[in-house]
């Protein structure tokens, strides 16, 4: 059984229509791995080829790709059997990558994510890689892909450099006209930032100005000569915003907040402190799209009880969200009521009216909590 607080791996959906550069952008966050150990299952019966290794049609085989790096081929009903191994403490991966097929629907592999009853991951959101070139013609012959763009939690528009302002433009006016509130970027040879998918690992070993290039670092490096020195350049147009506060946070208003978050508003990650909500346990809270979860782990003895949370989005406005996120602070005579430390106070039923408020206050909260029995 996995520990209720025990770190889980973030899975990753990458889909777009055949031709829209997705193995382009796999490939890139292979040689930009920010260190983690990345596992790839590949939702095709095709040639797809990995950083040169070549995945020919062998469903159910496991490659490696080097630096603790794992690609698998699987049918879809196969996933869950490939997330038990690609989860298992001896992969030590960081980061699991669903490549999607081109002619796939996203929102079955989302759903079957969001099905699964492996604890060791959760969801990581959905990347929708949309071809800036072939979009408005595509969409056009395959009217479908308006689905698959309003379960998207990240549109990257791929290839922009194929296209003037103008076409580009309308692109995105296209992209928005289908519904969908995810947060949306443009990128050139698949290249964007990691940061906006996962964290950086630095790792014990790793840490060390003498370690030997890993082929990560080899594939860098002719990028940078291939890019005249600028591969690792990725303006990547999204902003992260940073909130800290030593004051508690009320749950209502928080849970208002992360209810209503605006369109390109990508991920929310950090801990959050209810006070008198839940005294015993911080709250590490995890967004991504319109996923939401709440996993608990205890305070430890001397640490500083306070909320800490970063979000990342495109289009964002970073002093609105500021505001808001200071607004959903506790105030005196506006925040949670304090648990009463004793019985009645000779004021009636006062402190059980407190008591009966404050665990209310935090229902809303607790629905977006990972249960023990899920494990």
């Amino acid at each position: 059984m996995t520990p209720p607080h025990a770190p889980q791996i973030p899975v990753v959906v990458l889909a777009g229509f055949l031709g829209s550069g997705k193995t382009t952008l796999l490939n890139h966050l292979l040689r930009n791995r920010a260190g983690n150990r990345i596992g790839v299952i590949v939702n095709d019966f095709g040639a797809i080829e990995i950083d040169a290794m070549t995945v020919a049609g062998q469903v159910g085989s496991t490659v490696s790709l080097g630096d603790g790096c794992l690609c698998c081929a699987v049918d879809a009903g196969e996933l869950d059997v490939y997330l038990a191994t690609l989860t298992r403490p001896a992969a030590r991966l960081d980061v699991i990558v669903i490549e999607a097929s081109g002619l796939a629907e996203p929102q079955e592999l989302v759903r079957m994510l969001l099905a699964s009853d492996n604890p060791r991951v959760r969801y990581g959101g959905l990347v929708e890689v949309v071809d800036a070139a072939e979009f408005l013609e595509t969409r056009e012959r395959h009217p479908e892909m308006d689905r698959h763009l309003t379960v998207a939690d990240l549109v990257v528009l791929n290839k922009t450099d194929r296209v003037p302002e103008a076409r580009l433009d309308a692109v995105r006016e296209a992209v928005a006209s289908t519904g969908s509130g995810a947060a949306v970027i443009g990128a050139v040879h698949g290249r964007i930032d990691p940061g906006l998918l996962f964290d950086p690992v630095l790792r014990q070993e790793e840490d060390d100005n003498t370690r030997q290039l890993t082929f990560e670092d080899l594939l860098r490096e002719a990028d940078q000569e291939a890019d005249g020195g600028h591969a690792d350049h990725l303006h990547a147009a999204y902003e992260s915003v940073s909130f800290t506060s030593d004051v508690p946070m009320d749950p209502r208003r928080l849970m208002a907040f992360l209810d209503s978050r605006p369109t390109g508003l990508y991920r929310i990650k950090g801990f959050v402190d209810f006070g008198a909500g839940d005294r015993g346990n911080a709250y590490a809270l995890h967004a991504v799209g319109g996923f939401l979860r709440f996993v608990l782990r205890p305070w430890a003895r001397d640490e500083a009880r306070r909320t800490q949370l970063v979000l990342i989005g495109s289009g964002i406005d970073a002093d609105a969200l500021h505001k808001e996120l200071a607004d959903c602070r506790t105030e005196p005579g506006r925040g949670p009521i304090e648990r009463p430390q004793s019985g009645r106070t000779g004021t009636g039923e006062a402190p059980q009216d407190a008591t009966d408020e404050l665990e209310r206050s935090m229902w809303g909260v607790l629905r977006y909590v990972r249960q023990p029995d899920e494990d």
